[in-house]
């Protein structure tokens, strides 16, 4: 946590000084606050699932039984999957969350929204939509880095409407959105100010890394000229 707020008052203090930095640091510290930035975008009009924080057992199993029985289990902080379980039976969670009750950890509950194994990344720039990528798995969780495999995509004006809306509510210029299709229609899940794009770049022609470097250098020069 120390390594977290010192990188993050460097970024702050850097920003001060007059430095361009993509993306900026309120900008992260928005959106890597998993509550924060859903609460944003869901007063914003981004649907989003239906999600509970507690920070007792009682409370959790609560929140379990009001999202159907079917959850899915978060940190407040992190991405790529990691720390995140699915839940779907009541003796396991009142399990899991008792032990985690005893460590006394804040609890981010969210609904388990059915999605054919896949998900949508949509890679924001900006203010546009650099490139886009089906993201297939063998189970929920569909990183990239727990082994999903991307897939080229061309998303409708509806969902890059949405993914665009969500990063201008956080401040992002960077950011990676991940979208779910369901049966009640695109449903908004993270938005990540530091997205990688590894597996991404796989699916497109365009070179991401260059088309990153050309729009820093510009909002460089844009920083400099304003000062």
């Amino acid at each position: 946590l120390e390594e977290i707020i010192f990188r993050m008052d460097l970024l702050h203090r850097l920003e001060r000084l007059g430095m361009y930095i993509l993306n900026n640091p309120s900008a992260i510290e928005r959106a890597v606050d998993k509550y924060y930035a859903l609460s944003l975008l869901e007063e914003n009009g981004i649907p989003v699932p239906r999600t509970i924080v507690v920070e007792d057992a009682g409370s959790a199993i609560s929140a379990f039984r009001e999202l159907d029985g079917d959850v899915v289990v978060k940190p407040i902080f992190g991405s790529r999957g990691i720390g995140s379980t699915r839940i779907s039976d009541i003796d396991v969670a009142e399990r899991i969350f008792r032990a985690l009750d005893f460590t006394h950890h804040v609890l981010y509950i969210q609904e388990f929204i059915p999605h054919g194994d896949y998900d949508l990344r949509l890679l924001i720039l900006g203010g546009n939509v650099l490139a886009s990528m089906k993201r297939v798995a063998d189970s929920w969780k569909t990183n990239i880095s727990l082994g999903a495999k991307p897939f080229p995509y061309n998303p409708p004006d509806e969902i890059k409407e949405i993914a665009i809306k969500a990063s201008e509510i956080l401040g992002c210029e960077l950011a990676g959105v991940d979208i779910l299709q369901t049966s009640r229609g695109p449903v908004l899940v993270e938005v990540n100010s530091q997205p990688g794009w590894k597996g991404l770049q796989t699916t497109t022609e365009i070179n991401i890394a260059d088309e990153i470097a050309s729009y820093v250098l510009a909002r460089s020069r844009e920083s400099k000229g304003n000062r």
